[in-house]
């Protein structure tokens, strides 16, 4: 095998000579060139709405963060819930006032204690930007982010006693 040299490896031989499939291609980009509005002139300025920190980064090389993880242990959780909650329901499918008397005493404090640590963490864990005019945190995906806990109003919305 011959040996190669530098230049051919790395691609640093300068402009080569013309050959009819790259002078057609010449041909072709100064023909778009004249269609372009902005050729000869300075390109718009695109506005990143995004900063890149070093930090970022490195949080991207563990995982999830911690308020991802405790949004899907929240998720796990309401999900446990409900699949009981509709067993039961099925159980006292004729009697409204036992079931209304089983959702006031439904207990929801692992999934009420992870809605709370999530309220209090999740704009400094997410690095949420303030809203100046509401002098609040932005809504992420036009909803505010703060969870509210579940209790026995919640059980009846989904599961009605009537």
């Amino acid at each position: 095998m011959a040996k190669r040299r530098p230049e051919e490896i790395i691609g640093e031989w300068g402009i080569r000579d013309v050959t009819p499939p790259s002078q057609a291609e010449r041909a072709k980009l100064a023909h778009e060139a004249e269609l372009n509005p902005y050729t000869g002139r300075k390109l718009p300025r695109r506005i990143r709405r995004f900063r890149v920190e070093a930090d970022r980064y490195l949080a991207s090389l563990g995982g999830p963060l911690p308020y991802m993880r405790r949004l899907r242990q929240i998720e796990d959780a309401i999900g446990a819930h409900e699949a009981r909650l509709a067993e039961a329901y099925a159980e006292h499918r004729g009697d409204a006032a036992a079931w209304r008397a089983l959702a006031e005493r439904w207990d929801f404090g692992d999934v009420n204690d992870l809605i709370a640590r999530h309220n209090r963490w999740y704009p400094t864990e997410a690095r949420l930007p303030m809203d100046p005019r509401t002098r609040d945190y932005v809504k992420v995906g036009g909803r505010p982010y703060r969870r509210e806990p579940l209790d026995a109003a919640w059980i009846l919305e989904r599961f009605p006693a009537a």
